[in-house]
């Protein structure tokens, strides 16, 4: 082979190759930084990761809120009016977090199916309710109304 156009091949050929790590690079990093939602119901079905942290949107359950001694960690449940999962959060809460509040938790379930919550964030006003918590909300209402008409026939 001529020594220029083996040259020219070695060339290309690394091009290539960094160009290909380059892209698994990129892949990699937003792979890491994607966070889908789940409601309450598909986190009960156990459609949602164990291992990568994920968002949970719904309603805060009535009478769940329960404070820890710490004083920081507060344990909740977050109910789509079908199905309810608990939440553990160890900080501050917003403002305007309370009792059948809309929020959004960010974080990932434990072993125990407990969702361990690293950001809590709750409507700003209260007109407002994130789009995914209204989109399950509806679902989920959708279906119970479904299988109560059948269940009544």
């Amino acid at each position: 082979m001529n020594p220029i156009r083996k040259k020219r091949l070695t060339l290309i050929g690394l091009m290539v190759a960094g160009i290909g790590v380059a892209t698994w690079l990129a892949l990699n990093a937003f792979d890491e930084n994607l966070m889908f939602f789940f409601s309450p119901s598909e986190v009960a079905e156990g459609k949602a990761p164990t291992a990568h942290p994920f968002r949970i949107g719904g309603l805060v359950e009535a009478n769940s809120v329960k404070r820890k001694p710490d004083g920081l960690t507060t344990a909740f449940s977050v109910t789509d009016n079908a199905e309810a999962v608990t939440v553990e959060y160890t900080g501050i809460l917003p403002d305007l977090f309370r009792e059948g509040q809309g929020i959004v938790a960010m974080g990932q379930l434990n072993e125990s199916g407990i969702f361990i919550a690293s950001e809590v964030l709750a409507k700003h006003d209260e007109n407002y309710m994130p789009p995914e918590v209204a989109a399950s909300l509806k679902t989920a209402h959708d279906e119970g109304v479904s299988n109560m008409q059948s269940k009544v026939q």
